[in-house]
């Protein structure tokens, strides 16, 4: 049982960690309605304070090298997310059809494990491919 809870504790971090926007599900209203002024604020006049530090600049997006690359790496994320989620689903559907025969069990386990070990490369290798792409431009 303590297994299960560790193992969905770590799924839910790598999903707060992998997927855009996870984190705005546990944001405040407050952070939202900041989120929802600052546009306001860009999509009209430029109200800016003298010395403010928010921009209503507009990222350009895929433009440039750093824009191909971080598209390719963004799509290529979600790819193995996808398919991660399905094996640990595949894994999962095993286990319980193995029917505790000491094979099967041991083949759904390594399933749902290299499912898992997959999410975390592809997370930390998003995050060190944005690191880098964000400090190659300066």
């Amino acid at each position: 049982m303590n297994r299960i809870k560790l193992l969905l504790t770590v799924m839910y971090a790598l999903a707060l960690t992998v997927v855009p926007g996870a984190m705005m599900l546990t944001a405040s209203p407050a952070f939202a309605q900041n989120s929802e002024i600052q546009e306001s604020l860009c999509s009209g006049a430029n109200l800016e304070a003298p010395g403010s530090t928010t921009s209503c600049a507009t990222d350009t997006g895929g433009t440039g090298v750093n824009g191909i690359v971080n598209t390719v790496i963004t799509v290529f994320s979600w790819v193995v997310g996808v398919v991660s989620v399905i094996m640990i689903i595949v894994g999962g559907f095993k286990y319980v059809t193995s029917g505790g025969e000491s094979s099967g069990v041991t083949s759904a386990k390594n399933t749902i494990l290299y499912a898992i070990v997959g999410l975390i490369i592809v997370a930390i290798s998003q995050v060190v491919v944005k690191f880098v792409l964000s400090n190659a431009t300066k």
